[in-house]
């Protein structure tokens, strides 16, 4: 039998919850399909980080190394930990050692799902440059506490990085409807945002099988509330990537199926999928958080690892539920606890 070993975070607030709720149907899908999960957990959180003064050991990168892949949960406590620490004490350096520079999220309505929107057939797939750009962490203040303090923060678009991840968009909008979206704000920032767009014009004469559109933040923010169902694979920088997911998970009926893949398609190095819900402390514990986008990383997690059967069987179990509302948490209307929809889901297996 397969045996794929599998890193657990479970992290802050319901990422706890949540973890140990999605790994019922995800155990349940690997047995049916002939192959296992050999799962370490790793107890690095904020509590870590109050006991400790590091969020994760000196080692944590190392010993991550050695797996398949990562489930993460949820980091952060603001209350007790700024973000600007948990997040950069865990979270992105786990993206940048494993240079995991794709981030991928899938929006689409499951069904019985009732999102925000009038329109309801849309799939769009949401690629995010994962490593640079606006979040490089380039910069610093100066002057600090006094009137001419200043604060410069510089963004770093490389060519290598801006190819690789049109490249991997390209690359998706070929395997679904052969369009690709490319999302700048190149009429006003005239250095990054015009080598963005030059970057994606020259790839686009490689890929002269898939429809290039070329779409300004706010443009397609917009387009993505009136017109959804016109876009299909979507590729942008991590801040604008990061503005759009959002949008994303709006639309698709709130932040309980959110999910992300943060992968690097090289391979040799462990891809991490995390749902991108948050913490949310003032739910922790109460068996209220919604375990559907975790367990939809789950599936993304199963792609990766070369078990598409597996993955596509999980998710039709998920969409098997989401048409009953007692199957949903209160988020969705319903009234059934965490544990209570992963066991469901696997049922439905």
């Amino acid at each position: 039998m397969d045996s794929y070993s599998i890193a657990l975070i479970p992290g802050d607030g319901i990422g706890t919850e949540v973890v140990e709720a999605a790994l019922v149907p995800l155990r349940a899908a690997a047995g049916k399909h002939g192959f296992q999960l050999d799962e370490t957990t790793y107890d690095w959180s904020c509590d870590t980080y109050l006991r400790t003064g590091a969020m994760m050991p000196d080692d944590g990168i190392d010993r991550l190394r050695a797996h398949d892949a990562i489930l993460l949960g949820a980091v952060g406590w603001p209350a007790r930990v700024p973000d600007s620490v948990s997040l950069h004490g865990l979270l992105l350096p786990i993206r940048k050692r494993f240079d995991l520079y794709v981030n991928m999220r899938p929006h689409r309505l499951l069904p019985g799902i009732t999102g925000p929107l009038r329109k309801s057939a849309f799939d769009i797939l949401c690629i995010r440059e994962n490593t640079e750009g606006e979040y490089s962490g380039a910069g610093g203040r100066v002057h600090i506490g006094t009137p001419n303090e200043v604060a410069v923060e510089t963004s770093i678009f490389t060519r290598t990085a801006v190819e690789r991840i049109l490249r991997f968009g390209f690359e998706q909008a070929r395997k679904r409807t052969g369009r690709l979206a490319s999302v700048t704000k190149s009429n006003a920032q005239k250095y990054s945002m015009v080598f963005w767009d030059e970057v994606t014009d020259q790839l686009a004469a490689e890929y002269t099988d898939v429809q290039v559109s070329r779409y300004h933040i706010d443009a397609i923010a917009a387009r993505m509330i009136t017109h959804p169902e016109t876009l299909d694979v979507v590729v942008a920088s991590n801040l604008f990537g990061d503005i759009l997911t959002d949008i994303g998970a709006a639309i698709q009926g709130g932040l309980g199926f959110a999910a992300s893949a943060n992968i690097n398609p090289a391979g040799g190095v462990p891809s991490m999928f995390e749902p991108v819900h948050g913490s949310a402390p003032d739910i922790a514990g109460k068996g209220l958080s919604n375990p559907i986008a975790t367990i939809w990383c789950g599936a993304q997690m199963f792609e990766h690892l070369g078990k598409a059967d597996a993955a596509a069987d999980l998710m039709r179990a998920v969409a098997s539920i989401t048409t009953d509302a007692a199957n949903l948490t209160p988020d969705c209307g319903g009234g059934a606890k965490t544990m209570d929809v992963a066991k469901k889901v696997a049922d439905a297996l």
